[in-house]
């Protein structure tokens, strides 16, 4: 999730992605996505299971910005919000 290109980033985990970009877009899950305003989906990954998402989950959070912006460009490189994507199938 990001609140515009280049800006705030935020990478999470879930077994329902539709449902949980709904819930950060519209502010009903306190935490840092509702602090930053990070509402737009410019990015994500399958997974097989929970566990590896997990795993995948914090090998990105650790690595640097630039390799996120870098995930983001290689999949998304205009920043559309893919919301609708993923919410509608």
């Amino acid at each position: 999730m990001a609140n515009r290109r280049n800006g705030t980033l935020y990478v999470g985990v879930t077994s329902n992605l539709g449902q949980r970009a709904w819930q950060h877009r519209t502010g009903v899950a306190d935490g840092f996505t509702k602090r930053y305003g990070c509402k737009l989906l410019v990015w994500f990954e399958a997974a097989d299971t929970m566990e590896a998402a997990i795993l995948r989950e914090k090998q990105i959070k650790g690595g640097s910005r630039a390799k996120k912006l870098a995930l983001i460009e290689g999949m998304n490189p205009d920043w559309a919000d893919l919301f609708d994507q993923v919410a509608h199938g």
